[in-house]
């Protein structure tokens, strides 16, 4: 298989895969009194396992960014690994919180779907990227997406599976995303090299270490009455959506151009919401409906913006 067919094929898997976090988050709420802070400690704890396997195995252990004639500035390096690892404990606490609170289709959407636009929005003030027309259309329909979810989860006094807690936690994890995000572009304005499957690993290493006291006092083992089932559902989360589906991420993101990247990623959202109805029997209202039609119409939006935009630049370069 070609290389870009294969990378295509890496970042689809991933994208499915990364959608069923949420829906093994679910599970384990239900049939446990796991809170989502111990369930992002264990996942810590479990993908940085098994992506410190991933890298002692992997074919030249030292990846190019490592030798010192391209090796990236130790300050700067510190910076992006204890940025990544800080905005990755947000993320996802906040993420499996929301999931909680509001449902797994709900906070799976609002938080991919807020991610784009706050990244975007961090970019136009921290780094005077501009938006473009496209750009400020899309944020606008994912604001009024946003609008649409909650707002319907108020008419439906709170007994709906959209509720306006789970929403701004879901918020708050797409921050943690886009921190990360910017942190990223923000280093590699000036080149640099960086190995992201590292970063990653010191990134858990990092969430793992600042979880722990909070996750003790919530409670780091469950009480159940389905040990099994808990365990299993562990070590898919540690496995699965952790570190299969990060390692497929990097191995495709390397390849594809970005914005084709952030359209495949909608798989995400769009596979926790099957799940969400297929599976764990949650009920989408009309409203849920619009605005998750919103949201994904606008980070759809946002990635071909930022496409012309690439190509704009290009072109102005080969001038």
């Amino acid at each position: 298989m070609p290389a870009v067919g294969r990378s295509l094929l890496y970042l689809i898997v991933a994208g499915i895969a990364w959608g069923t976090a949420g829906a093994a988050a679910s599970l384990m709420f239900r049939v446990s009194d796991m809170g989502p802070l111990a369930l992002s400690f264990w996942r810590c704890v479990g993908g940085l396992v098994l992506l410190l396997g991933a890298l002692a195995l992997r074919p030249g252990r030292t990846a190019a960014c490592d030798r010192p004639e391209v090796a990236e500035p130790r300050r700067r390096r510190l910076t992006r690994i204890l940025g990544t690892g800080i905005g990755l404990t947000f993320f996802q606490s906040a993420y499996f919180a929301a999931v909680e609170a509001t449902g797994l289709a709900v906070g799976t959407v609002v938080t991919l779907g807020a991610g784009p636009v706050l990244i975007a929005l961090g970019a136009r003030l921290a780094m005077g990227e501009r938006l473009g027309r496209g750009g400020v259309a899309a944020v606008a329909g994912a604001l009024a997406g946003l609008v649409v979810l909650v707002l319907g989860g108020v008419v439906n006094g709170g007994s709906g599976e959209v509720r306006p807690l789970g929403v701004a936690l879901a918020v708050l994890s797409a921050a943690g995303y886009a921190a990360i995000t910017l942190l990223t572009r923000w280093l590699g304005r000036d080149g640099g090299g960086s190995d992201a499957l590292s970063t990653t690993t010191w990134a858990f290493a990092i969430g793992a270490v600042g979880l722990l006291p909070m996750a003790a006092v919530e409670g780091l083992f469950p009480h159940t009455e389905q040990p099994v089932q808990v365990l299993g559902l562990l070590v898919f989360v540690a496995a699965v959506p952790t570190a299969l589906a990060y390692a497929l991420y990097f191995a495709g993101a390397a390849v594809v151009r970005a914005a084709t990247v952030s359209v495949i990623m909608l798989l995400e959202p769009v596979s926790a919401a099957v799940i969400a109805v297929g599976v764990l029997g949650e009920e989408l209202t009309a409203a849920t409906v619009g605005g998750t039609l919103l949201l994904l119409t606008a980070v759809t939006g946002l990635a071909l913006a930022e496409a012309r935009a690439a190509t704009a630049r290009r072109r102005e370069a080969v001038a």
